[in-house]
């Protein structure tokens, strides 16, 4: 594919568990562009947030939580299967940050306005470069609002639950559909309706529902949209 130019940002933005990390990293492959998932970096400093206690229930210590961004590291490294894994402090916690337990929390770290702050600044550093493709809540509204394409993934919150469900189920979780249901809707209420960057669809943002979309006809579509927008065939 030629573009016009090879210096885009394409952000990705729409509801859990809606598939946007694999229509993401898809599209950056076909692209050779960096992909950046910005949901794990919340999902990381989610599980650092668990590990030394400061989440009881739903209470944070924002004090303790807060002095600890000073010093934490969060990065993304290639592994061998062609993917990338998360990394917090140095170590691997790809597969930990994706369990039910983190999902059930991370909406409660990802409302806090200074934790949003700190890791907007990381995100927006990583694409100064542009040529990268991200993924996450707020994407096209707030980290890059002048992205030269961004996209709104949806689809109903019982298709995203089965999807979650059988990902978690093949990864070796014991969880309930029910339990998945729920984490689903809870965390599409507390995304909409927080008061620092609520999830919501861009103006220019094209939305995507693939509630009844192949992965492969879901990457066609975003493909299709490029040739489009930047080809110069």
């Amino acid at each position: 594919m030629t573009f016009k130019t090879k210096d885009i940002i394409i952000a990705f933005d729409g509801h859990s568990s809606c598939g946007k990390s694999t229509v993401a990293k898809a599209v950056a492959k076909e692209l050779g562009y960096t992909y950046v998932d910005s949901g794990a970096m919340y999902r990381m400093i989610t599980l650092m947030a668990m590990r030394e206690g400061l989440i009881n229930g739903d209470n944070i210590n924002t004090a303790k939580l807060k002095a600890r961004l000073k010093d934490i590291s969060v990065s993304f490294k290639k592994n061998n299967s062609g993917g990338q894994d998360s990394f917090l402090d140095d170590e691997n916690v790809e597969s930990q940050i994706r369990s039910i337990e983190v999902s059930d929390k991370v909406s409660y770290i990802s409302e806090l306005d200074f934790v949003r702050t700190k890791l907007v600044e990381l995100q927006q550093e990583m694409g100064r470069q542009k040529r990268i493709v991200m993924d996450g809540r707020d994407i096209g509204t707030v980290v890059f609002p002048n992205a030269e394409l961004k996209i709104f993934m949806t689809a109903s919150a019982k298709v995203r639950a089965q999807r979650r469900y059988d990902e978690l189920i093949k990864k070796g979780h014991m969880v309930s559909f029910e339990e998945v249901l729920e984490n689903i809707e809870k965390r599409d209420f507390i995304d909409q309706n927080r008061e620092i960057s609520p999830l919501k669809k861009a103006k220019d943002a094209i939305v995507l529902d693939n509630s009844n979309l192949s992965r492969e006809e879901q990457l066609e579509w975003v493909l299709d949209i490029l040739r489009k927008k930047f080809s110069n065939e």
